[in-house]
């Protein structure tokens, strides 16, 4: 059973590399004003990942949501992109596609749901 955030925020943002820095910012400012300073770090890497992806792969534009719950944050990056990102393992040589595994690293679950027109691909962070 899912228990009922205490705290939301959503945000769409446009799939430009602007738009990764900005949802840095209002992960930060979000935390910071929830009091949960020592989710900042491990959120801010995770949403990074994340966003990075929705920009890179996932259509013009994409949502970011933040749920503070009993015990864990939760997040979401929704976009529009067509697929399902997967793990994968990049030559050690290569500059990209280690996202997901650094996402699974840090994160104490994460997943990718089917949504209306695209995806949902979120992760929980215990606290």
């Amino acid at each position: 059973m899912t228990s009922t955030p205490i705290r939301t925020v959503e945000c769409l943002l446009p799939s430009v590399a602007a738009g990764v820095g900005e949802a840095r910012s209002l992960v930060r400012a979000e935390l910071t004003k929830w009091g949960l300073d020592e989710a900042i770090d491990d959120c801010l890497i995770i949403v990074s990942e994340l966003v990075t992806n929705a920009v890179r792969y996932g259509g013009s534009a994409y949502a970011l949501r933040l749920e503070d719950r009993e015990g864990h944050l939760y997040g979401e990056v929704f976009d529009p992109g067509e697929g399902v990102p997967r793990p994968c393992s990049p030559d050690v040589n290569a500059l990209s596609g280690r996202g997901l595994q650094i996402v699974a690293a840090i994160a104490d679950d994460w997943g990718v749901s089917p949504a209306t027109g695209g995806k949902i691909v979120w992760f929980s962070i215990l606290r």
